[in-house]
């Protein structure tokens, strides 16, 4: 589509809240709503609730379906869960309204191997309704994914594929030091693992992504989450951990081909990390190693794929789409 593209924020949280400050000074972007069900947050502009210092002329409003229905928007930015389930009940929503989605829903990424009815299920009405359902973010959605399958390009063969993604969470959002565990003690650790609350949501999506791109059929994908456990005192400005408590998390995703593991993602978050860095290591003809020194800033990184996706999205064909299944998602100029 040429011209503006008519955009809802839906959700409006610390990433929802950077998806905005982004979005509203592209020049293809018009915001038209915005919705939140922190009733705090309801009434004010989206400018004031996003920090940016300025008003967009765009209150929040808590009656998203209502929202929906009055602004007709082309595309919705939805930032409000981790988890297909979850998100479920807002993507038919928005799906029924006629809006294409842009969504940072981990599981959403690739669901097609631990919930392809309900994959199918987005993907049909998705298509049925003209739309384009798409999520992506920093991790899942480019770095332990999609960059090493676009590193293959120049690749004759491939045996595998090993991505480890290290961050220093010391200068991470509050909620991401939580997320990872930094300042649990190892037996509050283990308890959250055994939950299902700590862990990086996505690495599986991103390891059944790289084999769905490479064509490999995946027999068997485990996951391992251990604490990464301070030797010293550490602390960021909101957490402080002492000597023997989790820093962070090691989280390793394998994944077997024909009885070998050919995909290995290693994700390790820790306060004080001392060599942040991403890196792709690809085994075959030719071998090839590539490292980002010092990592990639997640927030920064998860706000501009969200945004820099958006002309691709609404151009795409409809039905639910994963990032292997676009062009490359790039930044328009300055």
């Amino acid at each position: 589509m040429a011209g503006k593209i008519r955009t809802l924020q839906y959700g409006c949280g610390p990433i929802g809240c950077a998806v905005a400050r982004l979005a509203s000074g592209r020049s293809e972007i018009e915001y038209v709503g915005a919705a939140d069900i922190d009733r705090e947050k309801a009434g004010r502009d989206l400018g004031d609730v996003a920090g940016l210092g300025r008003d967009l002329g765009v209150k929040v409003s808590g009656d998203s379906r209502a929202l929906l229905e009055r602004t007709r928007p082309d595309l919705v930015f939805l930032t409000t869960g981790s988890h297909l389930a979850a998100v479920l009940p807002q993507l038919k929503e928005i799906i029924a309204a006629g809006a294409n989605i842009v969504s940072t829903a981990e599981e959403l990424a690739f669901p097609h191997r631990a919930a392809p009815e309900l994959a199918e299920e987005v993907h049909r009405l998705a298509r049925d309704a003209g739309v384009t359902v798409l999520a992506t973010g920093v991790n899942p959605g480019f770095l332990m994914d999609v960059w090493p399958l676009f590193m293959t390009g120049v690749c004759q063969r491939v045996e595998r594929i090993v991505v480890s993604r290290i961050q220093n969470a010391s200068p991470r959002r509050l909620p991401f030091q939580k997320k990872i565990g930094a300042g649990c003690t190892l037996e509050q650790f283990q308890k959250l693992v055994d939950k299902g609350t700590l862990r990086h949501v996505g690495l599986p999506e991103s390891a059944a992504m790289i084999a769905a791109g490479l064509g490999w059929e995946l027999e068997e994908l485990s996951e391992e989450i251990e604490p990464i456990v301070a030797q010293e005192a550490v602390s960021s400005e909101h957490i402080k951990v002492q000597r023997g408590q989790a820093a962070g998390v090691r989280q390793v995703a394998h994944g077997r081909v024909d009885g070998t593991e050919r995909i290995t993602l290693i994700f390790e978050a820790y306060l004080g990390a001392p060599q942040p860095r991403d890196e792709v290591s690809i085994e075959g003809t030719p071998n090839l190693k590539v490292v980002i020194e010092g990592g990639t800033h997640g927030d920064i990184a998860t706000a501009a794929m969200v945004v820099n996706a958006a002309r691709r999205v609404v151009e795409a064909p409809p039905g639910l789409l994963t990032m292997k299944d676009l062009p490359p998602v790039i930044c328009p100029g300055a």
